[in-house]
């Protein structure tokens, strides 16, 4: 059963960088790529269990000051790497590196009293609770907001909101690294990161199309574990035929895009029909994948390169409305040609489309919406679909002297037909965090292949 999330606030500050930014890094430039970015918070809750040294043993409460302390002193020196956190977004332009500083706020968790029923199959909407930002669409004023949470009962929360305006996913995991690395007494060991995206995909005037046009808030977000013999198992359902055309087999991520990629098919082809479509019409279904794009430029970036340095590969897949999809788990055709399709989508991310990209060109954007309305006028639909992948990402390396974090989540997502993939904490299985309308999440929910594949108890404990 699941536990309701209620915190308070009990204290609220801003934090400075511990040294002031050198008056020529006051202006840091927005890349093109920034500024076609999704104007909405990346969200990372953090949880740690806390052994005796931070507890107070007067009352057998944490001892918050000790903790928040820690929090905010490395807070403050991590900034004075990632200097532009701690400014403000003018224009879409560039950050104003004023050092204003970043909100920092400390909240006691009145329910659940233990981290652990917490952690025990929470909806994404409760993890929205422990973030500084409870809502991660619009931006307010700050890049970067963070919130330490109190467990009644011992154990932490660190949450943190960072602005997809100025990082990606990679963006915000290095800059956690480092932070952590910091609070441990390890700062010598920090790689300073690399601000150079405005260099290699300078700004534009003007914008072709709205970077927010995908976001709503008509949308339920839902967290879905998959074990690692479930993932292994869709694996080698689409690696034979894979391998007989030469293709290497698919990845985890691969593979378990391709399956709920099917099954979202399967929960919207028998319910497409509507007074614009004809049940004979085609639909035309646009899978997304991103690309980080710092091993792909020459020469390769590293991974502490800050900045939006992804772009997206899709592919497109058209389908009769009338026809049906094989539900079949075993021999899944529509799941090893979305895998050849995820494939095909990111191959297209190469060193042409790079110079493309850099000179503030996005073909395959305008392509796409130019298809999409003849296909409407014909009597059809384009359908997007996208994905995002943290796996074999650092997320579980955050130690902040506490050990390692005993789960990292996300929280609810802003965009419809959204899939957000998270390694499990063992590393082997995966959390789909899936972004859809009301009605199409029940259909998949009533998915029986879908179903049989989700882990049947997930616990953390």
């Amino acid at each position: 059963m699941r536990t309701e999330v209620e915190v308070e606030v009990i204290s609220n500050e801003i934090i400075t960088p511990s040294s002031p930014t050198p008056s020529h890094l006051r202006h840091y430039q927005l890349s093109y790529l920034d500024q076609i970015s999704p104007q909405t918070y990346n969200p990372l809750v953090l949880f740690y269990e806390l052994d005796d040294d931070y507890q107070d043993h007067h009352n057998g409460s944490i001892n918050i000051d000790q903790i928040s302390n820690k929090i905010k002193n490395s807070l403050s020196e991590v900034l004075t790497l990632y200097y532009p956190l701690a400014g403000r977004v003018k224009n879409n332009r560039f950050v104003d590196c004023n050092d204003e500083g970043i909100p920092y706020s400390v909240a006691r968790v009145k329910s659940p009293s233990h981290l652990s029923d917490a952690i025990n199959n929470p909806l994404p909407k409760e993890l929205n609770k422990f973030l500084p930002f409870n809502e991660l669409y619009p931006l307010n004023e700050f890049p970067l907001g963070v919130q330490l949470n109190i467990f009644e009962r011992g154990g932490v929360a660190v949450s943190l909101c960072l602005s997809h305006q100025l990082g990606d996913a990679l963006s915000c995991i290095m800059f956690v690294k480092s932070w952590a690395a910091i609070a441990r007494g390890q700062g010598d060991r920090v790689v300073r990161p690399e601000f150079v995206s405005a260099e290699l995909f300078p700004p534009v005037d003007v914008l072709k199309y709205d970077p927010n046009a995908t976001i709503t808030k008509n949308v339920i977000s839902k967290r879905f574990v998959f074990e690692a013999k479930t993932i292994e198992a869709i694996r080698l359902n689409y690696e034979e035929k894979t391998r007989l055309e030469g293709e290497r087999r698919p990845s985890r991520v691969e593979a378990l895009s391709a399956f709920i990629w099917t099954r979202f098919v399967a929960a919207t082809t028998s319910n497409n029909v509507d007074e614009h479509h004809s049940a004979e019409s085609v639909s035309v279904y646009s899978v997304f994948h991103p690309v980080n794009l710092r091993p792909k430029l020459n020469p390769p970036l590293p991974d502490h390169s800050f900045g939006n340095l992804y772009r997206w590969g899709f592919s497109l897949y058209p389908m009769s409305s009338s026809s049906a999809i094989d539900t079949s788990f075993s021999c899944d055709e529509y799941g090893c040609e979305a895998v050849r399709k995820i494939r095909e989508g990111i191959r297209k991310v190469d060193n042409d489309f790079l110079r493309k990209v850099q000179q503030g060109e996005e073909e395959h954007f305008d392509f796409i919406l130019e298809y999409a309305k003849e296909l409407y006028m014909m009597g059809g639909e384009l359908r997007f679909f996208s994905f995002t992948s943290l796996c074999r990402f650092p997320l579980y390396d955050a130690d902040f002297g506490w050990g390692k974090p005993l789960w990292v989540s996300s929280a609810s997502l802003t965009f419809s037909n959204f899939v957000a993939l998270m390694d499990s904490r063992n590393g082997n299985g995966i959390e789909a965090y899936i972004g859809l309308k009301e009605d199409q999440m029940a259909t998949l929910e009533a998915d029986q292949d879908f179903l049989n594949a989700l882990s049947p108890t997930v616990c953390y404990t």
